[in-house]
């Protein structure tokens, strides 16, 4: 039974990530408090507890970057709009600052998709009693 209990302990850190959709650095602090409440029952919850908040951890990193990347492309596109003192409506430019918003807000999409996709995986594992190591992701705690 107590076997059983750790499975879902495990299971319960990784899908605490979750919480990040509800409030902001959710999907950091509510695994870390799990983790930090637990590491100390098994080595077991203590590798999945490191495992859930590194990938958390590096996903936020990732879209900070990507976000932060974007910034001189939408304000680049802000100004290019803006030819002297006219706005040529005939030309394409008008229409990339839009493409641009539409291509970012797709690639966020996509990737938040992969991240539930992730934790749902590491969870069921966790919850079989097997470690699941996460792609790409940096490993701040050791």
């Amino acid at each position: 039974m107590q076997h059983n209990n750790q499975n879902t302990n495990a299971f319960l850190i990784h899908i605490s990530a979750l919480a990040g959709y509800l409030f902001p650095l959710g999907s950091i602090i509510t695994p870390l408090i799990l983790w930090q409440t637990l590491k100390e029952r098994s080595p077991f919850l203590d590798d999945n507890g490191k495992e859930a908040v590194n990938f958390n951890i590096s996903y936020s990193l990732y879209m900070f970057i990507l976000s932060a990347s974007f910034v001189p492309i939408f304000i680049g596109n802000i100004f290019d709009g803006f030819n002297g003192f006219h706005i040529d409506f005939g030309d394409h430019h008008g229409y990339r600052g839009l493409f641009g918003f539409i291509s970012l807000a797709s690639v966020v999409f996509i990737i938040g998709l992969i991240k539930v996709a992730l934790i749902i995986i590491a969870a069921m594992k966790a919850n079989k009693g097997e470690m699941y190591h996460y792609p790409l992701t940096i490993k701040f705690i050791k």
